[in-house]
């Protein structure tokens, strides 16, 4: 294909495509979760449905990785980038100009970062933000004033700015202000994602949100002395501001991570916990919305539709698995014998409880305590759902791993505390094992439910009447 120009307006709609209808008509699979969708692809390592779908957005949890919808065609259906917008335009483009492709590579592949023209006022914005958002005036006037909030002066998106310590812009995001069909979100080229929209206070607490009308949301429901705090909008979950903004500011010291409370907010927020954790910082809290996300609790304050929290399911069966684990009590004398045949049963709570009983014992020996409940609330406490991926091959694959390598210690004679305390770790990795794996199948069957639902009423005779 020749190289084509595209303008504007084409990079706006075929970014802007709704990506479920287009996997829809094309034979991708797609599931509805909540108010977004998940699309289930295949690779090497198998299945996988970590990617969440919303209009013409899309976010790889188990990559940490987004975009908009051409990007999607690239990443997941092998198209060049001209071959997914036009696919995604329909083969039809507004202005193409067409240039022979140079085999000189350009001077620079890295786009300098511009703001977008300002409009000469920010009235759409400004309604958009308070009558649809709820958002309150004197919040939106405080980061106008700042130059962190305008409109576009081409197609009347707001823009939130980011700038770095000394106050110069560095990052930018565009947001639509259309009250009907799809949203727009866009990135500006060339931001530098080291710095996001944020406020800088001087009370040594930072709130960290997902996008920047949480973060103004969150601000109109918790108004008093809200400049004293900090808050910072990560435009998706990259932890790159956030790590400067702690950076570049020493004071702050406790951090609460007000992220969505769906999916993927809640895994986000574990996944930027244990950031945190690695680079030092201990004092860190979760906030999350009674909605899916502050702007939703906003809106239900104000009796608007809003969109309701959605469960992290694999987490909460997970969690509900441990906290039903009973006592049980173990031969000391056939512990590997017993322990294969739990794993044979298939019952995976069985093993688990069996796992659990035969670690407590190992520690005891060792000389020290490690009743029930303190193992249940160490499963608890080191479960971590952004790390739980993988299909239930998978898991079934990762549990026999850890039986060979529990069974191989178990039969190490002669064992010193130190390693009666390795044997007793080796068992609790296959109880976890095998509640993540007991998870996973509840899952699935779940979902087989469901859709075995949904056809048998899809298939009922509808009833005609006449008068």
């Amino acid at each position: 294909m020749p190289y084509i120009n595209f303008s504007e307006d084409d990079l706006y709609r075929a970014n802007n495509a709704d990506l479920v209808s287009y996997l829809g008509g094309c034979g991708g699979r797609v599931k509805r979760v909540g108010s977004t969708y998940q699309y289930i692809y295949t690779d090497r390592s198998g299945s996988h449905d970590s990617v969440t779908i919303h209009g013409g957005k899309w976010y790889d949890h188990k990559n940490q990785r987004g975009g908009y919808a051409v990007k999607f065609l690239q990443e997941f259906l092998g198209f060049s980038f001209q071959d997914a917008v036009v696919e995604l335009l329909g083969g039809h483009c507004s202005a193409q100009t067409v240039k022979p492709i140079s085999r000189e590579p350009p001077a620079s592949i890295v786009k300098p970062f511009e703001l977008p023209e300002a409009n000469s006022d920010m009235r759409r914005v400004f309604a958009y933000l308070t009558k649809q958002r709820f958002i309150d005036p004197q919040i939106i006037s405080h980061f106008a004033h700042e130059h962190k909030i305008y409109e576009e002066k081409k197609y009347h998106n707001v823009v939130f700015v980011g700038t770095d310590e000394n106050g110069t812009p560095k990052q930018a995001s565009l947001r639509s202000t259309i009250s009907f069909g799809k949203t727009f979100r866009l990135t500006v080229a060339g931001s530098d994602t080291n710095y996001s929209f944020s406020h800088f206070g001087n009370d040594g607490k930072l709130f960290v949100f997902e996008a920047p009308i949480d973060m103004l949301s969150f601000i109109t429901l918790y108004q008093k002395d809200w400049q004293q705090h900090s808050y910072i909008a990560m435009n998706g979950v990259y932890e790159s501001a956030v790590l400067k903004a702690l950076e570049n500011h020493s004071g702050l010291q406790t951090v609460y991570l007000c992220t969505d409370n769906d999916t993927g907010g809640i895994e986000a927020a574990e996944r930027l916990r244990d950031i945190l954790h690695e680079h030092g910082y201990t004092n860190i809290y979760r906030i999350a919305p009674q909605q899916k996300d502050w702007n939703d609790s906003l809106k239900q304050l104000h009796g608007a539709e809003n969109l309701p929290a959605v469960p992290h399911e694999r987490k909460e069966l997970y969690l509900q698995s441990v906290s039903e684990l009973n006592e049980i009590k173990i031969n000391p004398n056939r512990i590997a014998a017993d322990l294969i045949a739990a794993y044979n049963s298939a019952d995976r709570k069985r093993l688990a409880e069996f796992s659990v009983a035969a670690s407590e014992y190992f520690l005891k020996i060792a000389g020290g305590e490690f009743p029930l409940e303190q193992m249940k609330n160490r499963l608890t406490n080191e479960y971590k759902a952004y790390q739980d991926k993988g299909t239930a091959a998978t898991k079934l694959g990762k549990l026999q791993n850890a039986m060979t390598a529990g069974l191989e210690q178990l039969r190490k004679p002669s064992q010193t505390a130190a390693e009666l305390k390795i044997t007793a770790h080796k068992l609790y990795d296959i109880a976890d094992h095998a509640l993540r794996l007991a998870t996973e199948e509840a899952l699935v069957q779940r979902s087989e439910q469901k859709e075995a639902s949904e056809e048998t009423l899809s298939d009922e005779p509808r009833m005609s009447i006449s008068g």
